[in-house]
């Protein structure tokens, strides 16, 4: 393309500096932190987190970010990494699904530390959170799908959400901001390899993320500049990461009257969001046929490329591996009625009734759904029962997705369930309260979240 997409991106960041901030848009944002705010809570207390947050304890300086693992006021980038890091931990954060991205753990995480540290208001952290969508989600659609290859979006494409949201945050005009998202390019990383066997290193990378690119926005702010070709040059971020220089035409396409923001997916079920779809089909021939999990003799799922490649774990032991397996969420689904916290206890890993319907299902990579992936998550669902009857299901969507969304009151719904056991419910429903409502500056937000029950 004619014109340098890195400066384009950069004038738009910029804008939402200031820009008239429309009504659905701040909804939407809040939507945005509501979701992410549960994602994080049942996060605090488990590792990786936890065990940073213990061994980064004698490097933290003073601050005024509150890093919600342990509840103390932190210098910005400390407490972006950590909160990022516990955000992703459970499995509960949202999609992009234009880009195959979660965009809240590595974006908001930062925007609310820098705001906090800056004495911001609400407004200023919405704002921050939209630029960093805005810009993150496009830059997810120049390099996809074939980023997707070999490379973790939340990862990558997470890095340039926290540079911009924090450059947007700490006042930054669009020179820096560009400054900003350039150096970003230069420190994203997330290798797919961190999460197709046991680690912690997947919760990780959002947390690298919003390290790096609050890192790369603080360091525009003070003047340090970087390469402005790094995103579209012959060696710069997308031909690095992808089949081509960038798709940037269609990823700018729109830009003005799209806000990516608006579109987000909110998780259903807490686990890779490439399973949703067989799940949703699973619930909807349960629904409409009344069979439970002893009825069932097989399971068939035809899926789109990830499904197969990232999801097919016959042999899932651990909580991570359970998320990525379609065997063991279905196993949880027909046992358990849902596929929430509960599903990854200890106890219910090794449930047999779990592990019994684990062997039945099997997975095959659908070429129809493969072609329609990423503008389509769908799944084609067979169930054969003992009885001898044959269901099937073509699911062409995922509840959650912005043509299946999750309304205000489910967004509520999910945030109870996953923060009343952590906090209490009743400083959960304070929580939710200024979430949606509040104008205050996000640093009247209570720190010491996970202790607040206890």
């Amino acid at each position: 393309m004619a014109e340098n997409p890195l400066l384009i991106l950069a004038e738009h960041a910029a804008a939402w500096r200031s820009r008239p901030l429309p009504e659905a848009v701040a909804r939407h944002a809040r939507r945005t932190l509501v979701d992410w705010f549960a994602a994080l809570l049942p996060g605090l207390g488990k590792p990786p987190a936890t065990l940073l947050a213990a061994a980064l304890a004698g490097e933290r300086g003073p601050g005024r970010s509150i890093c919600y693992v342990d509840g103390v006021a932190s210098p910005l980038r400390h407490a972006a990494l950590l909160n990022a890091t516990a955000s992703h931990t459970v499995e509960f954060d949202d999609i992009f699904r234009d880009a195959g991205y979660h965009p809240g753990c590595p974006t908001i995480a930062p925007a609310l530390a820098a705001v906090q540290q800056q004495g911001g208001t609400m407004e200023d952290l919405l704002r921050a959170i939209t630029a960093g969508y805005e810009v993150s989600c496009r830059i997810g659609m120049a390099v996809q799908p074939s980023h997707y290859k070999n490379w973790h979006t939340t990862g990558t494409v997470g890095t340039f959400g926290a540079a911009v949201a924090t450059a947007v945050a700490l006042g930054c005009d669009a020179e820096r901001i560009a400054h900003a998202i350039a150096t970003a390019a230069t420190f994203a990383g997330g290798l797919q390899q961190a999460f197709l066997s046991d680690s912690m290193s997947k919760p990780l990378h959002p947390g690298h993320a919003a390290d790096a690119g609050a890192l790369a926005a603080i360091g525009a702010a003070a003047g340090v500049t970087g390469a402005l070709d790094a995103l579209h040059g012959p060696k710069g971020f997308a031909a690095a990461t992808s089949e081509d220089t960038g798709k940037w035409d269609r990823a700018l396409a729109d830009l003005g009257s799209r806000v990516c923001i608006t579109e987000m997916t909110f998780k259903n079920h807490g686990c890779c969001g490439h399973i949703f779809a067989a799940l949703d089909a699973m619930r909807e021939l349960q629904r409409e046929h009344g069979f439970g999990a002893a009825d069932v003799a097989a399971v068939h799922v035809g899926g789109y490329g990830p499904t197969k490649s990232i999801c097919d774990r016959p042999e899932a032991a651990t909580e991570q591996e359970a998320r990525f397996s379609v065997q063991y969420t279905m196993g949880a689904l027909l046992v358990l009625g849902g596929v929430r916290i509960a599903a990854f206890t200890p106890e219910n890993l090794a449930n047999p009734a779990i592990r019994a319907i684990m062997p039945k299902v099997t997975v095959e990579l659908d070429p129809e759904l493969a072609d329609a992936y990423p503008a389509k998550r769908a799944a084609k669902l067979r169930v054969t029962l003992a009885d001898g009857r044959v269901l099937e299901r073509y699911q062409p969507t995922r509840k959650g997705d912005p043509d299946a969304p999750l309304s205000d009151a489910e967004l509520s719904e999910k945030f109870r369930e996953l923060c009343d056991p952590v906090i209490g419910a009743d400083a959960a429903a304070a929580l939710l309260e200024a979430l949606w409502q509040g104008m205050a500056a996000p640093g009247a937000l209570p720190g010491r979240l996970r202790q607040a029950a206890e």
